[in-house]
């Protein structure tokens, strides 16, 4: 184990521990009673099993048969939660066939970003993911189940079942995936034309055609942005089958990965062969692994909130400094749009998250001595799945592995075998040896001044913009920015400074159509940034961006501070963020407030006032923007 990854731990160990041991004492107080259909009254029992078939009544309540729950993030709004529609058939019909029986617990809301982004919806984004925690403990609470299959892939929606799941820390639990939709237009090239409509060289008709090229079918948008980067969490975690994360929906491999998923969770209930409840799964070394893939992949910046409360909800304390020192020390090992060229579904063809994981693992920078949802540890997420063909089988049937692989069905039940992947890696474009990085430290920094406290994702930045100095341009909104972009008054080098942008302003929303803007300024050679307390999307690229900011403008944060023409230094490199304005000025300076108009706009209309609550209540970007605390 490499030190700087056994000091981190043990620092969260230490820091945790009255919390940590608080939590563990109520999951094994409540793994330890009966079952549901045993403790619970006759008329509760009747009614949480009214609609079963009658078999399956008797199997649960006479028979005690293993009763599993599902909570599913299916609509068909999201190209990614789209194939859920038909997983529930399929894990009854699997789990019928292992004597168990199975209810759709409850269903969760999912919001898409990209439909989203730059609309006032985007506003209810990140307040979304303790909805859905909120939402998958109202599924559970119905307290019948020995264990739970969460459905879901996209942004808030895997953190948000992972945060409801460990506020049922008792219960078995693993994810299933649906997969990644296949290549469409490259990111690349979509990127540059998002870039010449910003600069009105072609119109909505073609910017549209490109975006529908780029967004085409079912499954996850193709980027490595927060949806891809919750999958190869999930995998470091040991929370899914292994090697399900990139796999198609469409390829027979998935119904059988989908298929395989019954049996993990069996396997992993009070009175299988290994009882592995989610509470006692995730601790401080898998929360690290966690940390630990993220960074040696350049994924979102995203997850420096989402995985800070993930952890919370199991009695963990992490920080930024953590993910700061942790960045430090490990390697950068994928190349995945927007830090390179590839899509996921090439990061798949190359090795995917098995080769990172292996890397990672030999290297010691992960910890190998995890429990998981698999028998094989955390060593099996190294391996490749293919679907076994059962004897009689026909020839040529149910084979499969990843990206590019064969439509055909798999045969029902056939089950899923693991191979190792080759020694060499499949592109060393996509991904690397630890032995020979793409760089030695991860993708992701913390900035550090007397503007407070943020981040800044550095992977897919270029060595030369890492250190920007340049005056300041305040913009309360991004509709202001696009605005004197349009009206051609930004062609010079600037930092745009965009305030009233955390949780408590507005919800945080992603500020993800500044991108197209800045990147067209910094490809004519201006020197351009943007700080905010905002969000940038987890496909956040070229532009460096200190984000995050805290504390806010609206808790009086120093960013309310910066006035135009303000001198401001971003520097990556040495980790720093100073307005560079005389000390006792500084300090004498007041802050400026929110305008009132604005904060109207914030609070009412396309349900924005239903999220008032929250708005009031959430914690800081660096406490994991938590609501429920």
């Amino acid at each position: 184990m490499k030190t700087a990854i056994a000091h981190v731990t043990e620092r969260i160990r230490q820091r945790s521990a009255g919390l940590r041991a608080a939590y563990l004492e109520r999951v094994e107080r409540l793994a330890a009673r009966p079952r549901g259909s045993e403790r619970m009254g006759c008329a509760n029992v009747a009614h949480a099993f009214a609609a079963l078939p009658g078999a399956d009544k008797m199997r649960v309540v006479a028979e005690r048969a293993p009763h599993l729950g599902i909570v599913t993030a299916y609509n068909d709004m999201l190209s990614a939660h789209q194939p859920y529609e038909g997983f529930p058939a399929v894990i009854r019909d699997e789990a019928r066939r292992a004597g168990a029986t199975v209810q759709v617990a409850g269903g969760v809301p999912a919001m898409c970003d990209g439909v989203t982004q730059g609309l006032p919806g985007m506003e209810l984004s990140l307040f979304s993911r303790d909805t859905i925690a909120m939402g998958t403990a109202v599924a559970l609470t119905h307290d019948v189940y020995d264990g739970a299959l969460l459905l879901g892939v996209c942004d808030k929606i895997v953190p948000g079942l992972l945060i409801g799941a460990l506020h049922f820390g008792h219960l078995p639990c693993v994810f299933v995936p649906a997969g990644p939709m296949s290549t469409g237009l490259s990111n690349n090239a979509k990127g540059k034309v998002r870039e010449q409509y910003a600069q009105k060289l072609i119109g909505r008709a073609e910017l549209l055609a490109a975006e529908s090229a780029a967004y085409h079918g079912p499954g996850t948008c193709t980027f490595y942005g927060t949806a891809n980067s919750n999958q190869m969490l999930l995998e470091a975690m040991g929370l899914h089958v292994p090697g399900a994360a990139f796999v198609h929906p469409h390829d027979g491999l998935r119904e059988a990965l989908t298929r395989e998923a019954v049996h993990e969770l069996l396997a992993i209930r009070r009175g299988g062969e290994r009882f592995t409840p989610i509470g006692r799964l995730v601790d401080e070394r898998v929360i690290v692994n966690a940390m630990v893939a993220l960074l040696a992949t350049g994924g979102s910046t995203n997850h420096l909130i989402h995985w800070v409360a993930v952890a919370r909800a199991a009695g963990l304390l992490i920080d930024w400094t953590d993910f700061a020192e942790l960045s430090a020390a490990v390697p950068t090992l994928a190349r995945v749009y927007p830090n390179g060229s590839a899509d996921v579904n090439q990061f798949q063809a190359a090795g995917g998250p098995g080769f990172v994981l292996r890397e990672l693992l030999d290297g010691g920078w992960m910890h190998g001595d995890v429990a998981t949802v698999h028998a094989g540890g955390l060593a099996a997420y190294t391996r490749l799945p293919s679907a076994l063909v059962p004897v009689g089988a026909g020839a040529g049937e149910g084979a499969g592995a990843g990206a590019g692989a064969a439509e055909a069905k798999a045969p029902a039940a056939g089950g899923v075998g693991w191979h190792d992947l080759p020694a060499a890696a499949g592109d060393d474009s996509i991904v690397r040896h630890a032995a020979d990085p793409f760089s030695p430290s991860g993708g992701l920094k913390l900035l550090q001044g007397n503007l407070g406290r943020s981040v800044i994702k550095v992977s897919s930045v270029p060595a030369d913009r890492h250190v920007v100095e340049a005056p300041a341009i305040v913009f309360h909104s991004q509709e202001a920015l696009l605005q004197a972009f349009a009206d051609g008054e930004l062609e010079r080098d600037f930092i745009a400074v965009v305030p009233f942008q955390g949780p408590r302003a507005n919800g945080m929303p992603e500020l993800h159509k500044l991108t197209p803007p800045l990147a067209v300024l910094q490809g004519k050679g201006f020197k351009v940034a943007l700080v905010t307390d905002g969000r940038m999307s987890g496909a956040s690229g070229k532009v460096p961006a200190a984000i995050h900011l805290s504390p806010e403008a609206l808790a009086d944060g120093p960013l309310a501070k910066v006035r135009t023409g303000d001198l401001i230094r971003m520097d990556a490199d040495a980790g720093t963020l100073d307005a560079l304005v005389d000390a006792a000025e500084w300090a004498a300076r007041a802050v400026a407030v929110i305008d009132p108009a604005q904060a109207e706009a914030n609070s009412h209309d396309l349900g924005r006032d239903l999220f008032g609550g929250m708005r009031r209540t959430v914690r800081s970007a660096e406490e994991g923007a938590i609501t429920w605390l």
